[in-house]
């Protein structure tokens, strides 16, 4: 599997103006071969993919400065990057979905170049040796792992005007968690982030509500402001960063508790999610707060990199259907306690719903038989689960 590793970098403000041309020359290129592909169906119904634009690069760089400037290679990855935008939006209409043809690069949207690790980019002494640029200052946080094998680097720049080295390495054979044993079903939430079948409930930090009253009194402030001023353009870098510390403190979060679930347990039993769909309710900004496919996917990757796994399973029903006796429950979004009136099971509606989750994963039991066969007599008999912390 393909890893990426990210470290800050922290170039000298004349390397910080090369970074910034870099970018602006990959920018263009990716802009006027967009433009050459548009024309060339638009006049003669002629379809330009990738090989017939990387051909003509030696002839560009013998005129145009910037192109002959830029390293060789990288320009190739852009131009690989508009292929893939162009069969994305093939792919997406041969299966029906919504087209998106691929679009212009303003300057605030084209925020990385790709260069092959050894051809114009690779790591020095601690340090980041760029083509054109110098070595530049790198804060390696953790070491690459041993055997590994770097492919790509990455230069990134963010909203912040920050700038990052992504490398992109092939990944050994998986690193096997000797502790990590057994299964679980895990159901994900506003109220509590994440529940645990075994009736852990991980707190939900809601990191975007928290950081709302700094945000709106900086919003408050800019739009008193002259458009173009100093003074505004300074709240926007503020307003930038805060948004950026937010989303670091989000993904530190679920990088540390998607850890910590995968050395714990090798299977993970998840829903199958439609977060898009569940984004266009009044809940939205809600589910946008908790990242829940992000989470998913570092908890995918993390499991596979372990040797365990990550199961999807049918999210249908999930919160109405006792993990005791399998008897449908109807209960409203309202109602947090899961009380099942025909075998007397009591837990947090959340701890329920992964235990249905874990048992349609491993299928100790078939939930359509026991949907379609009548509940047994309500009972006296009650088991209640109470839930802990994991974090």
């Amino acid at each position: 599997m393909i890893l990426s590793y990210k470290y800050r970098l922290y170039p000298t403000d004349t390397q910080r103006q090369l970074l910034e041309r870099t970018l602006e020359i990959h920018r263009r290129l990716y802009n006027d071969a967009l433009t050459e592909r548009r024309l060339a169906w638009d006049r003669r119904r002629v379809a330009i993919r990738y090989m017939d634009q990387a051909a003509q690069l030696k002839a560009i760089r013998a005129f145009d400065e910037d192109a002959a400037w830029a390293n060789y290679t990288s320009v190739q990855q852009t131009l690989r990057r508009l292929q893939k935008s162009f069969d994305g939006f093939f792919r997406r209409i041969k299966t029906d979905e919504k087209s998106g043809y691929p679009r212009y690069k303003g300057r605030g949207w084209f925020k990385s170049v790709t260069y092959v690790y050894g051809d114009g980019c690779r790591l020095v002494d601690g340090r980041l040796y760029v083509q054109r640029i110098g070595s530049v200052r790198l804060f390696q946080h953790r070491p690459l792992p041993d055997g590994a094998t770097v492919k790509q680097v990455v230069l990134k720049r963010d909203g912040a005007a920050n700038w990052y080295a992504v490398l992109q390495l092939e990944a050994t054979d998986a690193e096997v968690m000797a502790s990590a044993s057994g299964s679980v079903g895990i159901d994900m939430g506003l109220e509590h982030f994440a529940s645990l079948s075994n009736g852990e409930q991980i707190a939900n930090p809601r990191w975007l509500r928290a950081a709302e009253p700094k945000l709106a009194t900086l919003q408050r402030m800019r739009a008193r402001t002259t458009r173009g001023s100093r003074r505004n353009r300074e709240l926007k870098r503020q307003i930038t960063r805060h948004h950026e510390r937010t989303a670091n403190r989000r993904r530190d979060f679920q990088h540390k508790t998607s850890r910590a679930l995968v050395n714990r347990f090798d299977t993970l039993y998840v829903e199958a999610l439609n977060v898009k769909g569940l984004a266009r309710s009044h809940v939205s900004k809600s589910i946008a707060d908790a990242g829940w496919s992000q989470f998913l996917a570092f908890l995918a990757y993390k499991a596979e990199n372990a040797g365990g796994q990550v199961v999807e399973v049918d999210a249908r029903g999930t919160s109405r259907l006792c993990p005791e006796c399998g008897c449908r429950v109807e209960k409203s979004l309202a109602v947090r306690v899961h009380t099942c009136p025909h075998c007397g099971y009591v837990a947090p509606r959340d701890v329920a719903a992964a235990q249905v989750i874990a048992q349609r994963g491993s299928g100790r039991t078939d939930q359509r038989r026991k949907e379609s066969h009548p509940c047994p007599e309500p009972s006296e008999r009650i088991r209640v689960v109470v839930g802990s912390s994991l974090l």
